[in-house]
Order: structure tokens, then sequence, then C-alpha cells
């Protein structure tokens, strides 16, 4: 017996002119997408195919959101930033264009270079990024002002980030983690080694960030055209991290990384004069906060991939072990690990996690 449709899914029905033509579920964490062609009745101005795309239910959410709806902020920068697909009302429901091309991920998978053409338009994005702050965009915010860090307070605005980690990843999921946590060295004293790890960053004016630019958010089109997609994590605050988001996502080789990172600065010192100053000592910082915040994300999303149709899969069991072990020797030193459990030792955890 099939399951039944979810809402989204009902809701692509409803708009497409031929439902057995929907694409989807697509791949993706944050949301439930599907690509369908709207029917005749929505007029000459939407021919092409479409994405309706909605939270998922029940979702973990392991990075602070900004922005209280994302289509609110892509309705505001589609004006701005010419790399957003189309966004439009149809039927009551917010759509946005489907880019007919293939990921970045897919024409150069993670770890090589990208071609000089799309090198150029991530640069050119960033720079229109760089043009929006606070004051120039009015779309409503989650956070109360409150709790936003003063204007410039790139220390403070990595310290809420440090928090939520710890809050809302580490401490809210340690009824069902302790253990785990506990096998892999991980425990409050993590985020104190943290702290003392990336204090000391420079003020840098605060400025618009997708804060989650890597390859399969990057889509490029059969005229070579870049697009960029989810924008659900973007913020305001400290550019320097959107660029240590953007290089320790994209593993360029190491000189295109170097060149990335040279290029940047002076893109964005055009714009936002201060806007990379302190870079050689506070990049490393902010890249070793993505180490740290990347062991406790992986380690929760690995232990639910090793399960397929509810019995344990050796092979997947063996890839998540091996996973957790590459991202802790990577974040040994900012998370104060003395030592990092062997490969084994983390299998043979991972399986009293999911006995328990």
């Amino acid at each position: 017996m099939s399951p039944e449709p979810s809402a989204t899914r009902l809701r692509a029905s409803d708009l497409s002119d031929h439902s057995d033509a929907i694409e989807g579920p697509l791949r993706g964490y944050h949301h439930e997408t599907y690509v369908l062609s709207l029917s005749a009745e929505a007029g000459e101005d939407f021919r092409g195919r479409w994405k309706i795309s909605e939270p998922r239910e029940r979702l973990l959410w392991f990075d602070r959101r900004c922005f209280v709806s994302e289509y609110e902020l892509l309705y505001q920068l589609q004006r701005r930033i010419d790399v957003i697909p189309e966004v439009a009302p149809v039927g009551g429901v917010d759509l946005q264009r489907f880019v007919e091309g293939v990921t970045l991920g897919e024409l150069c998978p993670s770890g090589e270079a990208v071609s000089t053409v799309v090198f150029k338009q991530i640069l050119e994005l960033f720079r229109q990024l760089a043009v929006i702050t606070p004051e120039t965009l009015l779309v409503k915010r989650k956070c109360l002002p409150m709790d936003r860090a003063g204007e410039g307070d790139s220390a403070g605005f990595l310290e809420g980030l440090i928090r939520f980690a710890q809050e809302h990843v580490y401490e809210r999921n340690l009824p069902q983690y302790k253990g785990l946590f506990a096998d892999l060295g991980l425990g409050p004293e993590s985020f104190e080694h943290l702290r003392e790890r990336v204090a000391g960053l420079q003020e840098r004016p605060f400025q618009l960030l997708h804060a989650d630019l890597h390859r399969e958010n990057l889509i490029v089109d059969p005229n070579g055209k870049l697009w960029v997609i989810d924008w659900e994590l973007a913020t305001f605050g400290d550019p320097l991290y959107d660029l240590a988001t953007h290089l320790y996502l994209m593993r360029y080789p190491f000189a295109q990384e170097w060149r990335m990172i040279q290029r940047w600065c002076q893109v964005v010192e055009e714009i936002r004069p201060g806007g990379s100053d302190g870079w050689a000592e506070d990049l490393p910082r902010l890249l070793d906060f993505k180490r740290a915040q990347s062991v406790f994300t992986d380690v929760i999303r690995v232990s639910q991939s090793m399960e397929v149709a509810g019995e344990l899969d050796i092979r997947r069991l063996r890839r998540a072990a091996w996973k957790v072990y590459g991202v802790l020797n990577k974040a040994a030193g900012p998370l104060g690990l003395a030592s990092v459990p062997s490969p084994l030792e983390i299998e043979a955890a991972l399986l009293r996690w999911l006995k328990a």
C-alpha cells in the first residue's frame, strides 16, 4: 500500500497541468520540493517549469535561521541579486522558477577546481551581497533585536553561533545522544575549548550572508550562467564568516582557495571598507568553528542513516564510522580532544547507540 501523498505533493498536483509529470521529491535536507509545469490558467508568464518547496516536518535544525520567511527574503532580493531564480505567487502558493541545468557538484565534484567562468560569477555574488546591509533590507527577522550582535561585533556574532550549536544541537539532543557523544569524547567542555580557540575576532561591518554556499546550492544552466538556491540560512553578520563557510564546504584545491581569499578581500573592500580586516588571523578561527560545528551535525545525521527499512546496513554503518572519524580528526584541536577514537571504536559506539 503506497503512503498517503504529503500536503506539498497535493498542492503540486493542484497547480500542475499534468500530475503524472511532477518530478520529486528532489533531494534536499531542509525542504520537500517538487518540479512541475503549471496549468494554462496561470498564463503565458508562467511557462516552463517551477518548483514548489516547503520545509520538511519534524526537521532537526543545525544552523540558526535569521528570517521568518525565505520567500519573503527572495521577493526582496530578486530585484537586487541577479543569480536568484524568479519567485512568484501562483494560486496562493509561492513558487520559484526551476533552473534547467546541473549542480556545480555534478560538473566538478568537491575537491576539484571550478572553471574561471564560475569562479568569477561566485565573486560577483559576493560583491552583490556586500552591498546589502541590515538598514537596506526590510525583511521580518526571527530573532529579537536584543539577541542580535551589535553592528560590526564579529565576536558577538560568532558567540551567537556557538551558543546555538551548544543549546539547540548538543543540549537539545542529549536525551537521545548522551552516550554516543560521551563515547566520542564530546561534552560541555568541548564548547569551552572552542570559545578559547576562536576568541579575539576583529570588528567588521555587517552585511547579508548566504551562509550555505556549496556546490549543490550552485546551479549552472546550459548557457553557463550560475544560479544560487536555498537561502534558508541567510543572515546578517560578519562577511568573513560567509567566506569561511564557502571555503569549508567547497573544498577548493589549495591554489584556487588562496586565489579566492585574495580576490574576495579585494571585492569586499571595494564595497564595504573594513570588510576583510584581520582576515589572516580570523579566517583560521572561523574555519575552526566550522570544523567543530560539523562534528555535532554529522554525528546526528549519520546516526540516522545506518538503517534501511528498519534493518541495520553494515556498509552504511562503516561509512558512518569513517565519516565521524574524519570530522573528529579535523576538529580535534578546536574541541580540545586529546585523542580521537579509531574507526572501529566509533563503529562500536554507533552500534551501542543504535541498540540503546
